[in-house]
């Protein structure tokens, strides 16, 4: 090299990328002014008293800053969200909770909005509850609901939280009814629950909601399709939506819904499941749709199987609370990941059979 190059790249600093020419300080890797807003951010954090205050006054901002709490996994952030809740306790359970399902395609976010809209027109505050799959592969989920909801999404009576389904069972997020706690104690009287539509989301969504709407399009399956669905004994009503795109398939597919129903058993509310007809896209069957949902609720709060429904699903709650926190403290137990780890390795040498490797952990985590 050149005595002159040499010169020139006497003070290049081949450690970082980041270089200036003498003289110049170097900047910092992080911004000081950056660093002291975050610290005045955590410094801010609101207790459980103003978290609580504020959602029983309606702020948003504490609702939505109180379901992050509930959907983080930090331990931390799980105290403290428990203790808001048990807080909110007291002032939910007055809300109408409607689940909505259907294959994807079937309109469920445009019928939430059509319905939502509905709501608001006529003086109630509407929180919907959009459960987005998330990836297995990289974990992460779109959120994208509210796109899907721009009208809604800008409505001041209306509250739209898409939440990530985090491999829980079946796609129904593990803090769900939590978050309807939430919901209903910051003064929302109609929650909906859009599930992803995918098997067993169904069988959790319908463990939370007080009403079960499912929504077909036309050219699904006849009446022996209609029995083997299992989702069909769980539906409070069925709509067949899209209808405006073809009034006469749809009503022939309301037709063969109706006459698999009639094979079915009497279900415990004794509510007899209504098939109707409904188009987001024309709002055709808004207003009958919601008028059903209030018929089914007065009906079942005058024989009582609303209450012991909710009662029955507090009671599930406890079991599967208890399922988690036993799962969670034996993955978490001292060494239980290099366990697994040696078990594995075993597995895969054919030393060990998977059942017998499984016993052996639980019992040495007794």
């Amino acid at each position: 090299m050149a005595t002159e190059d040499k010169r020139l790249y006497s003070n290049f600093d081949y450690e970082t990328a980041l270089n200036v020419q003498e003289g110049v300080k170097q900047p910092e890797q992080v911004s000081n002014s950056y660093l002291e807003r975050m610290r005045a951010r955590r410094r801010e954090e609101p207790s459980v008293e103003e978290m609580v205050g504020g959602i029983l006054h309606g702020e948003r901002t504490m609702l939505s800053r109180a379901i992050t709490l509930v959907e983080s996994s930090l331990h931390s952030h799980q105290q403290k969200a428990q203790q808001v809740i048990e807080r909110c306790l007291p002032y939910s359970g007055k809300s109408v909770r409607l689940g909505i399902t259907g294959v994807p395609g079937a309109g469920k976010s445009t019928i939430i909005e059509a319905l939502g809209k509905y709501l608001t027109a006529h003086n109630h505050k509407v929180a919907v509850l959009a459960i987005d799959p998330s990836s297995e592969r990289s974990k992460g989920s779109i959120l994208g609901d509210k796109t899907r909801m721009e009208e809604l999404s800008v409505d001041p009576n209306a509250f739209i939280r898409p939440s990530p389904s985090a491999g829980s069972l079946g796609g129904v997020a593990r803090k769900t009814r939590e978050i309807i706690v939430l919901c209903e104690a910051a003064g929302f009287d109609v929650v909906i629950v859009e599930t992803v539509g995918v098997g067993q989301s169904e069988v959790a969504a319908h463990s939370m909601v007080d009403f079960f709407l499912l929504l077909q399009l036309a050219n699904t399956g006849d009446e022996l399709q209609g029995i083997k669905r299992g989702i069909m004994e769980m539906a409070d009503m069925i709509a067949i939506n899209k209808c405006d795109i073809d009034q006469t398939k749809a009503e022939l597919a309301a037709t063969q819904f109706r006459n698999a129903l009639h094979l079915f058993p009497m279900p415990e509310s004794h509510w007899m499941v209504k098939v109707m007809l409904c188009s987001a896209y024309t709002h055709q069957g808004v207003q009958e749709l919601w008028n059903n949902v209030m018929e089914y609720v007065t009906f079942t709060k005058t024989n009582g199987y609303f209450y012991h429904k909710r009662q029955q699903q507090n009671l599930r709650i406890l079991s599967e609370t208890i399922e988690n926190g036993l799962r969670d403290r034996f993955y978490n137990a001292p060494g239980m990941e290099q366990r697994i780890a040696q078990v594995s390795q075993d597995i895969l040498e054919n030393k060990i059979s998977a059942y017998a490797a499984a016993d052996m952990l639980l019992d040495s985590n007794r």
